[in-house]
């Protein structure tokens, strides 16, 4: 018996890294399928009720759009479950003071703000054909903190993996000012793409011609017009996040970089495709994957890991 409680205290760590990266990869689900929400005009599916679903639990005889956007709901109760579970399990297994409790309370903050910015979107009207410069504010809110909200969690489960191994951190201040900066750029490569995006959706263009022109056109819709700051803040930020990766010269450095290139493909092929959906959902995963990856790098970078100390994939723990 004593034998096996060993055993078990000795493993708990091991799976509470694995549940962690779990958590992340459950929660990139959850954004993608909001994706499907915005890009499907699903937003109001619900009518202007939250957290009900057009008065009721449960919907009744339910449209598609209705599906859509209570399974996107449904889904997220999920996610909060298993955040709240992240939090209690990491204060339980890992020690005060450690990196990993700072980023589990920060995911938790995210989440509730995450709630509530989804709550005002649906409440304030700010879903489907709406076209106002609210819904432009409020897009770019919520998105940042989608991406801060993953953002978090990425760094609970890369921290939670150091603790394992015992690593203490050693921070490289020649590089903390290309990982701020890289870090601040993609967020707003993120926001202007969110927006990117959503103009795709809200305002199809018959060709790529027809869509750069009406982009520069006086009398398009604000959200058109400010579909060329995304592959221009793309082109600024994506300098700031090589001169990272050059400076670090690390194997999670290289996989940013690549991580980057493939979205830039990702991001040529949505425009000469128009922007279906599937498309957007694609794109959209590549963002993730590579935020992700840009975070633990980021987190690298600013705070380090002990010397010597071998570079892991995260999720062979």
């Amino acid at each position: 018996m004593a034998t096996g409680a060993a055993v078990s205290v000795r493993r708990t760590p091991v799976a509470l890294a694995r549940y962690a990266w779990g958590v992340v990869g459950y929660n990139i689900l959850v954004v993608l399928w909001g994706a499907v929400v915005r890009a499907t005009g699903s937003g109001a599916g619900c009518g202007d009720n939250w957290p009900l679903c057009n008065g009721d639990f449960f919907p009744h005889h339910p449209r598609l759009a209705t599906v859509i956007e209570f399974a996107h709901r449904s889904t997220t109760v999920v996610a909060t479950a298993l955040v709240i579970g992240l939090v209690v399990w990491t204060f339980y297994a890992v020690k005060r003071g450690d990196r990993a409790r700072r980023a589990a309370v920060a995911s938790i903050l995210f989440l509730v703000l995450e709630a509530l910015l989804g709550a005002v979107l649906v409440l304030g009207g700010y879903v489907k054909n709406n076209i106002s410069n609210a819904r432009v504010v409020m897009q770019s809110i919520h998105f940042t903190n989608t991406m801060l909200l993953l953002g978090s969690l990425a760094l609970t489960a890369w921290w939670l993996g150091d603790s394992r191994r015992g690593i203490s951190g050693r921070s490289d201040r020649r590089v903390a000012g290309p990982a701020w900066l890289a870090v601040i750029a993609t967020l707003v490569m993120g926001a202007t793409g969110s927006l990117a995006a959503l103009a795709d959706t809200l305002f199809p263009s018959p060709s790529v011609w027809s869509g750069m022109m009406s982009d520069f056109a006086a009398g398009s819709p604000l959200l058109v017009r400010m579909r060329w700051m995304h592959p221009a803040t793309v082109l600024v930020g994506a300098c700031c996040v090589l001169w990272l990766v050059v400076r670090v010269r690390s194997r999670l450095g290289r996989l940013v970089g690549w991580l980057l290139a493939l979205q830039f493909l990702l991001g040529v092929m949505d425009v000469l495709l128009l922007a279906p959906t599937w498309m957007q959902v694609l794109h959209l995963l590549g963002a993730d994957l590579y935020w992700v990856a840009l975070v633990c790098l980021a987190a690298e970078a600013l705070w380090g890991r002990q010397a010597g100390a071998r570079m892991e994939d995260p999720l062979r723990l």
